[in-house]
């Protein structure tokens, strides 16, 4: 048997991390600034982390959940007290998709309705609903085209109203930082309006965290950059730093159902022993304030760098740099791979990426200052022209690396 062949690969095997840096199967280490995407949290291999989840596993990697387990108890305890969601419930599951799927589901079964207002270059996970509601129709089968969506555009209130205003709106699910979109952000102004809309005419807010939440915007979730508070929030990605996991924040005014939701693997002790390590981290290393501390540095650097190149030679491939936090886009005059290719087989360095000319940063949260000084070094020596580069740049991009891959 073969791999069903649907990731164009880089030819990188990576076998070793520590922290924010990574090593491949010759020794050659990399900076890594895109966390398998979004994914590593609190950094490679950490210490505390590989004790837990070794300690678990010894002792009780799964069991059903037809019975008690204190460890889900304890992490909705935990998540909750970190968040500031404490009066919230929590589902457990094993991945943003699987995550999207059950707010989208239980938002049905609470009102009746079935149309879901998302937005245009929104992404929510490649299964049934969750694909539904991403608004990229190159990876929508036919099964799943069930005209339940109107795609919309962001920080357009009015047009959100008008719909919402029809009254049959079931659901509204909202990234308030955009990723595979290209890290375009909600306005508060847009949030607070849409928000007070759903409430008005009965439909579910949906804020969709996989990838701008647990930390990586510089506050445990990127709408609460934006002070609104959603009927639900869906959680993946850096829950458990690596381990399959995904959970559902949902409001106390949700009433839950016995079977209603379900899952086999979703909430397993070894994915919840992984899930409190990180806590644990957060807690300890203070990596919520240093995603928004560092990530501002290197957003101010990457500016200060683009208007340097503008001073002293007339021009910039950079075009605009945005995001919060840890979570960071690069808009180029260029196409993104003309820069990605030489990051990695030149400096060293990964990235990800997003449409045709964005770079995208999602690095580990425990990103340094003097490890961001390095990226910009090495994003100024990859715009520099070499014979291996210009034959880099003749490969073609890898969207394995750049698209969110599968959720």
């Amino acid at each position: 048997m073969k791999l069903f062949d649907v990731y164009p690969l880089f030819d990188v095997n990576i076998v070793k991390g520590k922290g924010c840096k990574v090593w491949d199967d010759k020794g050659q280490e990399y900076l890594d600034l895109y966390g398998g995407h979004a994914v590593i949290s609190i950094g490679h291999s950490h210490p505390h982390y590989i004790e837990k989840v070794t300690e678990q596993v010894g002792k009780l990697g799964f069991y059903s959940n037809s019975v008690v387990n204190k460890l889900q108890v304890e992490l909705a305890e935990r998540l909750g007290r970190i968040s500031g969601y404490d009066d919230y419930q929590l589902f457990l599951i094993n991945s943003g998709a699987e995550a999207n799927e059950n707010a989208l589901k239980l938002a049905s079964f609470t009102n009746g309705r079935t149309r879901v207002l998302s937005c245009e270059k929104a992404f929510h996970g490649r299964t049934s609903l969750a694909v539904e509601v991403t608004n990229n129709p190159k990876i929508i089968a036919p099964i799943n085209d069930n005209g339940h969506v109107t795609y919309l555009p962001l920080n357009d209130l009015a047009a959100w109203e008008a719909e919402l205003a029809k009254g049959d709106v079931c659901a509204v699910i909202l990234e308030c930082i955009q990723g595979v979109g290209g890290i375009r952000m909600a306005t508060k102004e847009f949030a607070q309006g849409l928000a007070a809309a759903c409430k008005k005419y009965g439909t579910v807010l949906i804020c969709d965290e996989i990838q701008c939440g647990y930390g990586r915007s510089g506050k445990f979730f990127a709408h609460q950059w934006l002070d609104i508070r959603p009927d639900i929030i869906t959680v993946a990605k850096g829950i458990a730093n690596g381990f399959p996991m995904g959970g559902v924040l949902i409001a106390p005014h949700f009433k839950p159902v016995y079977g209603q939701l379900g899952t086999t693997f979703g909430g397993n002790h070894l994915a919840c022993a992984a899930a409190l390590a990180v806590l644990d981290v957060f807690e300890q290393e203070g990596l919520v304030e240093n995603a928004h501390l560092v990530g501002e540095y290197l957003i101010e650097r990457l500016k200060n760098l683009r208007m340097e190149e503008l001073k002293t030679k007339g021009s910039s491939h950079i075009q605009d740099v945005r995001g919060r936090g840890m979570m960071i886009g690069i808009d180029l005059d260029i196409p993104h791979k003309d820069v990605r290719v030489p990051l990695i087989h030149e400096q060293h360095c990964f990235t990800g990426c997003a449409g045709t000319n964005i770079l995208r940063l999602l690095p580990p949260l425990c990103l340094s200052k003097e490890e961001a000084d390095s990226f910009l070094e090495k994003l100024i020596g990859a715009q520099k022209p070499t014979p291996r580069s210009a034959e880099g740049r003749s490969q073609s991009e890898n969207p394995s690396l750049g698209r969110g891959g599968k959720r």
